[in-house]
């Protein structure tokens, strides 16, 4: 009886030891990171770790970094992580992915490396965790090979896969020349969804913001379709889109309203519109117009549209007579392969009964020639031929008009 007594104290004194050890935070942390990192299949590195096991174990860690095993790129680094992660999760080893809230600090996702990830990923596990106090990120960033967002900002006060979810972003997408800052409230049905590859209805309201030399565009953003997500590609089909919007730059300024249906697709580091119905209206300088085409956005902007403008605008220099007395919608086709700022080259063509234009211009020099108005030249800068029946000038009565315009550089 006595051995047996001091067996059992011997026992209590090394489980006692073994506590110990584990109770010291650098143990303790290292631990519950192993432990995590296998539920999650990935090798998780942290320079510093704080840890509270008191209630629900809580991570704070300074530097982490996560990678498959083996892999050349990490998937992600992070100056401060704050995990709280309840017992439950982590005694089922992920098969109930529970998770109190989530804190990132400085996070820098590579994109194809999660994709490798996921895809790595046995059948029936790539599941969306539940968020019960949800998840904030400040100073984030998002890599791609052809793209990035900066400045990457979340506030998602909870996540549960099945049920809509809402999120409010900010940040910056940056590709090529093109910099796009936004900041968007996001509404989306059934998150889990899209894991499975199927679609999910998506919303989004906010604003952004394009810019180039001498100007900048402020606008108000509305997009709703159902989203469906690939490998490494969105597909929304139908969506539609409404700008809002406000061209200002030293020559004053121009409101518009723009409603795009299309499906749209992104991959590649670009939005497609194909096949677009666009609609156009706003300030007196804007035309009111419909048009079907194409648009795509990124590193270049390409855009193939032909429609109809309603009549002349009225905030345009007037047209000489007769071309000003007929009611006839303007027929149009516009076409742009160049940089995302549209400084580049386009062409342009209009016809009215018999009237015709075929032409080019840059829209820099289009928008100077809006600004002066009535104080300017009555034709545009464009660079083509306008053919006509007829064309009064200064007094002048032309028949079998065509006209060479060479105002454009």
């Amino acid at each position: 009886g006595r051995w047996r007594g001091w067996g059992i104290l011997l026992a209590l004194a090394l489980l006692l030891a073994l506590t110990a050890w584990l109770l010291q935070p650098p143990r303790a942390g290292r631990a519950l990171l192993a432990l995590a990192g296998d539920t999650l299949g990935l090798e998780l590195q942290a320079e510093a770790i704080d840890w509270q096991l008191r209630g629900t174990p809580r991570l704070d860690l300074r530097g982490l970094v996560a990678r498959e095993p083996g892999a050349p790129r990490a998937l992600l680094r992070a100056r401060r992580v704050f995990v709280a992660l309840p017992w439950h999760t982590l005694c089922t080893r992920g098969a109930d992915l529970t998770v109190q809230r989530i804190a990132l600090d400085a996070p820098v996702l590579d994109l194809p490396a999660l994709q490798h990830w996921l895809a790595g990923r046995p059948p029936g596990e790539t599941r969306l965790p539940t968020l019960v106090d949800g998840l904030r990120v400040r100073d984030g960033r998002i890599d791609n090979d052809d793209w990035r967002i900066e400045a990457l900002a979340i506030d998602l006060p909870a996540l549960h896969p099945r049920q809509p979810l809402r999120v409010d972003v900010r940040g910056r997408y940056v590709a090529g020349t093109l910099t796009l800052p936004a900041t968007l409230a996001l509404s989306l049905d059934t998150p889990q969804r899209l894991l499975e590859r199927q679609p999910a209805p998506l919303s989004a309201r906010g604003r952004l913001e394009f810019s180039g030399a001498g100007w900048r565009m402020p606008a108000q953003v509305f997009l709703a379709g159902p989203l469906r997500i690939g490998r490494d590609s969105a597909l929304m089909q139908p969506v539609r889109l409404g700008l809002d919007a406000r061209y200002q730059s030293a020559g004053g300024s121009t409101a518009f309203r723009l409603g795009l249906a299309a499906p749209m697709a992104f991959n590649d580091a670009r939005w497609r519109f194909v096949p677009a119905s666009v609609v156009l209206e706003g300030d007196p300088q804007v035309p009111r117009a419909s048009a079907r085409g194409s648009l795509s956005l990124g590193a270049r902007l390409r855009l193939q549209l032909a429609g109809e403008i309603a009549t002349w605008p009225a905030g345009w220099p007037p047209l000489p007579a007769p071309l000003h007395a007929s009611s006839t919608p303007l027929a149009f086709s516009l076409a742009y392969d160049g940089a995302p700022d549209a400084s580049g080259p386009a062409r342009l063509t209009l016809r009215r009964d018999a009237t015709a234009l075929e032409a080019g211009f840059r829209l820099p020099e289009l928008r100077a020639w809006l600004d002066a108005g009535t104080s300017g030249s009555p034709l545009p800068p464009l660079a083509g031929t306008l053919t006509t029946p007829r064309l009064v000038l200064d007094g002048v009565t032309l028949d079998g008009v065509q006209l060479q315009l060479d105002d454009a550089p």
